[in-house]
C-alpha cells in the first residue's frame, strides 16, 4: 500500500485525539444511536468540548481557527470508520452549514451563533431540498415575502439531515419570483421561531443514526438581520459552497468503504470452508485484490482533491468527479463485501450489512451522480 503523503505530523496527532474520543465516548453507544435514530446532545457537546466542531471557525468565536481542510478530512475519515452517519451529521453541521456563517455572516451574526456552533450548543442544518425539487435547487418553492420590516416565510423542506434536532437552519427561499435562480436568498431561521415545525423522523433504508426530517414554515417572520450573505444571491452562495460539501462526501465514502473492506479481508482469512480460508479460493483472492486496488486508487484521487481544496484550488468539476466516483466505488466494494460474508452479510448485526445499506444514498445526495456527470460533461464542452 502506497504511503499517503497529504497529512503531516499535526494532522496525525489530531487523528490520534479523534480516535481516542471515538473509542471512549462513541463506539460504546453506537447501538443506542441506531435505536434512537439520532445522535444525542451529549455527543455534540462532547465533540464541541474536544474542539472537533469548530475547526474552521475563527478563534475569536470559540473555534480552532484551523483553515486547513486536511484537519476536517481527518475527522471525516475517523468518523466514517465508525459508521457512515457520523461524518454525515457532523459534516452537515461543521463543514457544510457553518461555513455560510463564517464566510457570509455579519459580525453580529457571527457573535450570535458561532460560539454555540463550536461548542455543540447550537446544532446546524441546511434547508435546500424540497419535496418537488430534488437536485434542482433553482426550482425551489419556499417563499419569503416582504411585509414592512419583516419577511414572511412559507414552504417546506425535506430530507434534512439534523433536521429533527437542529437549533438553526440555513434555509434557501425565493425572495423574487421573477428572477429564477437570481431571486433566491438564504435566511438563518432559529428553531424556536413561531410557525416553524418539524415532521417525524423519516424512516430511511440506512443511516439510522442520522435524524432526518421534513421542515415546515408557516408564516415564519424574520428580519434582514437573519439574511445570510446578500439578498437574491443565495443560489450563487450555495454553488460556491458545494465543492466543499462534495469533497467532504468523497472523503467519508472512501473511509467507510476502506474500513469495511479491511474487515472483510480479515473475515476472509478467518472464515473456513472446504478445509481452507475462503480468501484462499482464487475467485475470492482475485476479487479482494481488485477491491483493494479500486479503493486505493479512489483514495489517491480524493487525497489530491483534499490537498487542492486546502490550497483553495479545487474546482466544482473536480469535486463532482470525486463525489460520483467515490460513491460508485463505495457501493460496488461494499456489495462485494456483503457477498463475501454470505448469509451473515445480510444480517443487521454485522457491520458490513449496515454499511451496505448506508452507502446507497451517497449516489443520490449532495447532487445525484447523474447531476455530477452532467456537470463534468458540460465542462467538456457538451
Amino acid at each position: 500500500m502506497l504511503k499517503r503523503d497529504i497529512f503531516e505530523e499535526d494532522h496525525e496527532d489530531f487523528r490520534a485525539s479523534v480516535q481516542q474520543w471515538l473509542e471512549r465516548s462513541v463506539k460504546p453507544h453506537t447501538d443506542k444511536h441506531i435505536a434512537d435514530k439520532a445522535l444525542p446532545r451529549e455527543f455534540w457537546l462532547e465533540a464541541g468540548e474536544n474542539g472537533f466542531l469548530g475547526l474552521a471557525i475563527p478563534e475569536e468565536y470559540g473555534g480552532a481557527g484551523a483553515e486547513d481542510f486536511r484537519f476536517n478530512a481527518v475527522l471525516a475519515e475517523e468518523l466514517g470508520k465508525i459508521g457512515a452517519a457520523y461524518p454525515t451529521c457532523v459534516g452537515i453541521h461543521s463543514d457544510i452549514t457553518a461555513p455560510y456563517l463564517v464566510r457570509l455572516g455579519t459580525e453580529e451574526q457571527k457573535q450570535r451563533w458561532l460560539p454555540g456552533v463550536a461548542s455543540g450548543e447550537i446544532l446546524l442544518a441546511i434547508g435546500m431540498t424540497e419535496p418537488s425539487g430534488g437536485s434542482d435547487l433553482a426550482a425551489l418553492k419556499t417563499t419569503a415575502v416582504r411585509d414592512g420590516d419583516e419577511w414572511v416565510i412559507n414552504g417546506s423542506k425535506t430530507f434534512i439531515t439534523n433536521g429533527y434536532s437542529c437549533d438553526l437552519v440555513i434555509t434557501a427561499v425565493r425572495t423574487d419570483p421573477e428572477k429564477g435562480a437570481k431571486g433566491i436568498t438564504l435566511f438563518a431561521i432559529e428553531a424556536d421561531k413561531a410557525g416553524f415545525s418539524r415532521g417525524r423522523k423519516l424512516d430511511k433504508v440506512g443511516m439510522e443514526e442520522s435524524d432526518t426530517a421534513e421542515l415546515f414554515f408557516e408564516n415564519v417572520r424574520v428580519t434582514d438581520a437573519e439574511i445570510i450573505g446578500e439578498l437574491n444571491r443565495g443560489f450563487i452562495h450555495m454553488m460556491e459552497e458545494l465543492p466543499q460539501e462534495r469533497v467532504s462526501c468523497a472523503v467519508a465514502n472512501v473511509a467507510q468503504a476502506k474500513q469495511i473492506l479491511m474487515e472483510t479481508v480479515q473475515y476472509a482469512k478467518d472464515r473456513k470452508a472446504f478445509g481452507q480460508s475462503i480468501g484462499a479460493f482464487q475467485h475470492n483472492k482475485f476479487l479482494l485484490a481488485e477491491l483493494v486496488t479500486q479503493i486505493e486508487v479512489a483514495e489517491a484521487y480524493v487525497d489530491k482533491c483534499v490537498a487542492a481544496h486546502s490550497r483553495g484550488e479545487l474546482s466544482p468539476v473536480e469535486a463532482s468527479k470525486a463525489k460520483w466516483w467515490s460513491s460508485q466505488a463505495q457501493s460496488e466494494v461494499l456489495d462485494h463485501c456483503v457477498q463475501m460474508h454470505g448469509g451473515y452479510g445480510f444480517m443487521n448485526e454485522y457491520r458490513v450489512a449496515r454499511a451496505w445499506r448506508d452507502a446507497r444514498v451517497t449516489k443520490i445526495w449532495a447532487g445525484s451522480n447523474e447531476i455530477m456527470k452532467e456537470l463534468i460533461g458540460r465542462d467538456l464542452g457538451f
